[in-house]
């Protein structure tokens, strides 16, 4: 919040980040795994697609990038 009113920029920018973050990790978590990390005993393959969730749900990254780019260029 900037002077009593929500920053929509700065919680784009937060969430963007946060979900990109979210997805290195799992994606590298995965990559340890080899192909081990696609059976379903093993949770790695469940954080992952959480994780690729997180870059869809509450809008795309491309709404955030706009919203993140239309804050920046006024």
């Amino acid at each position: 919040m900037r002077d009593g009113k929500v920053d929509h920029a700065l919680i784009a920018m937060a969430k963007w980040f946060s979900a990109e973050m979210a997805v290195r990790c799992a994606d590298e978590a995965l990559q340890m795994h080899g192909g081990y990390g696609y059976i379903d005993e093993y949770k790695v393959q469940r954080l992952y697609r959480d994780a690729k969730v997180l870059e869809i749900y509450e809008g795309t990254k491309e709404m955030e990038k706009t919203i993140v780019s239309r804050s920046i260029l006024g």
